[in-house]
């Protein structure tokens, strides 16, 4: 599950059978032999994983019609609402758009591609190396929607690093990240357990509320827009223990535990009640159960809220370089019983992948572009969301003593600061201009093959000396065991559980499932709200007890099953990967002997 602003695109329920044949039908490819005039282009990109509808603007903009002569004009179910009815429409047109990024999992691709909403790329590869150099994850690709040869897409998040190896930088996904410099006012106090969280998270209220001179200052802030299978915000500490979602199941990184999300006494459970202890407690955010998530962001910029589930939330919205000065941010705490679930490399991509639609004009342009994407100059530019990618050389970063280095401008703009580009290269805001695909083609974590340090400028050796001279990072250090990172503590104290990195998909499912599902997961949802805010404890008890009882009459058993043969799939699933990775570098090395 690919984790951004949104956690996961919102997919569309699908074309209809009727729908499939007709456009199979009237649908197709242009030619490879039509003329493209190298004039100006609008790029219609429907892409499921924007939070940006609208041109693409500034420094990017710049770039990329600079390099292409295209402009991008953005479609994102996101924010247009009613991703479904989105898709169906544009795809009832046989257009999707020029270029498309969206999910190929439970469907999606084959049906795109029986519907012609899909071009092959293959006439236009030649000499397009850095699309070629991921031909694994093209055959991947092909083997989940179910095509023998051609390449109709490219998935996201590739990598060169093994599926046992973490694919994320210096912070894991999840982890209960806190104020640190409130921590450190109350004395660091030990944290046993997910549930000795609230005393202290209570102090560092008091303590913030008495220091700033005001009470609207709250431990936690909660928001309702990525509710799905369960409440997503009492997600995230199960992640704390090693668990992420499959539908309705909750499963260990490792394989070795299953449990439903309504099991009486769960990881999910444990969770809920943690979030009404720590509402009966006064620490969570009144407005939590009508803000969304954009309301509550601005509230950690502000430093309203001391605790964060993600560090691409506390920390890239709080932890500018003037806090980190002061002492403050946001940091990861020491809950002696973590054992953080992360996502393994993937070798093959992830479950979103990048296209040309069937219609498109000047197709050999778009797929150089894409090409470019995966390149290492696309890579730092498409990539350069918070926490990514270091951005565009020359502006935000440059070579040094065989190094790379960040600029004044680009440590500034990295750490979340507000800047205004030179006009050179685009002028504008800094933030308007990054790319609104949103859409990672290369881990950013991997190597740059030119420089020899990864794309994310956090790990380079210039970025980490500066975090370890910081006041918020060297008390940190202080008191985790002299750790200079988050991953470096974690993994030295056995707290991180990697799920190796997959080409896995969740099957098509049945439209019974579907609708059961449907109706079932509003039960859970309401219910978990509902019971996170109950006045007491026996009354949270109650409003779980019947959602259990409600949820099973409507027939969960039947989903679980489902569910639970997804998440036994994917472990499987997960250990082959690590088996074909162990081989084929088995026989690189032999071969390379």
């Amino acid at each position: 599950m690919e984790i951004k602003k949104k956690i996961q695109a919102v997919f569309a329920t699908g074309l209809s059978v009727a729908l499939l044949m007709s456009l199979a039908a009237c649908g197709g490819d242009k030619t490879a032999s039509e003329k493209d005039d190298g004039s100006l282009m609008t790029v219609d990109v429907f892409d499921g994983l924007a939070n940006y509808q609208g041109e693409q603007k500034g420094w990017f903009a710049k770039i990329i019609k600079d390099k292409f002569n295209i402009k991008l004009n953005i479609i994102a179910p996101n924010v247009a609402g009613g991703g479904s009815t989105l898709f169906d429409t544009r795809s009832a047109s046989g257009n999707l758009g020029d270029i498309i990024i969206y999910g190929y999992d439970g469907g999606y691709g084959s049906k795109m591609v029986k519907a012609k909403l899909l071009a092959d790329m293959t006439p236009y590869l030649d000499g397009m190396d850095n699309i070629k150099n991921h031909q694994a994850a093209i055959d991947a690709m092909n083997d989940v929607i179910g095509v023998d040869s051609g390449v109709y897409g490219i998935p996201g998040s590739v990598s060169d690093k093994a599926p046992t190896e973490a694919s994320e930088g210096l912070e894991p996904t999840f982890g209960p990240y806190l104020r640190w410099d409130y921590y450190k006012a109350i004395g660091y106090p030990e944290i046993d357990t997910l549930e000795d969280l609230i005393p202290v998270l209570k102090q560092m209220q008091d303590k913030a509320r008495e220091t700033e001179g005001r009470n609207d200052i709250y431990a936690m802030s909660l928001f309702k827009d990525w509710d799905g299978n369960m409440m997503n915000n009492a997600k995230q500490p199960t992640c704390f223990y090693g668990f992420d979602e499959m539908g309705f199941v909750l499963a260990k990184a490792d394989g070795s535990e299953y449990q439903s999300i309504t099991d009486k006494d769960g990881i999910y459970d444990r969770t809920i009640k943690f979030f009404n202890a720590a509402y009966r407690a006064g620490i969570v955010d009144p407005e939590s159960t009508t803000q969304n998530y954009d309301t509550m962001n601005s509230k950690y910029k502000e430093g309203k809220v001391l605790f964060s589930f993600w560090p691409w939330l506390g920390q890239a919205a709080y932890n500018t370089n003037e806090n980190k000065a002061a002492g403050k941010g946001f940091m990861i705490a020491p809950l002696k019983d973590q054992k953080i679930f992360s996502y393994g490399s993937t070798p093959t991509g992830g479950k979103t992948f990048i296209g040309i639609g069937s219609q498109a004009k000047n197709k050999q342009r778009l797929v150089k572009f894409i090409d470019w994407l995966y390149s290492a100059e696309g890579v730092y530019d498409s990539g350069a969301q918070t926490g990514g990618a270091a951005g565009p050389k020359g502006l935000n970063w440059e070579i040094k003593d065989g190094e790379p280095v960040l600029t004044d401008f680009g440590s500034s703009v990295l750490s979340g600061a507000s800047e205004n580009v030179p006009e050179e290269y685009g002028g504008g805001s800094y933030s308007d201009g990054i790319s609104a695909l949103n859409f990672t083609t290369v881990n950013v974590n991997d190597n740059d093959p030119d420089t020899g340090y990864p794309y994310n400028a956090t790990m380079w050796p210039s970025e980490l000396e500066k975090a370890n001279n910081n006041p918020l990072n060297q008390d940190w250090s202080s008191h985790m065991g002299g750790a200079k990172t988050t991953m470096e503590y974690l993994e030295a104290n056995n707290m991180i559980e990697v799920a190796p990195g997959s080409a896995y998909m969740t099957p098509d499912e049945d439209s019974q499932i579907t609708t059961l599902r449907g109706s079932i997961k509003t039960e859970i949802v309401n219910a978990s709200w509902k019971a996170s805010f109950a006045s007491s404890e026996a009354e949270a008890e109650k409003i779980m007890d019947q959602m259990r009882e409600t949820v099973k009459g409507l027939g969960i058993d039947q989903v679980l099953e489902v569910d639970m043969k997804n998440a036994k799939d994917q472990d499987a699933a997960r250990k082959a990967a690590v088996k074909d990775y162990q081989a084929e570098n088995k026989d690189s090395s032999s071969d390379s002997e």
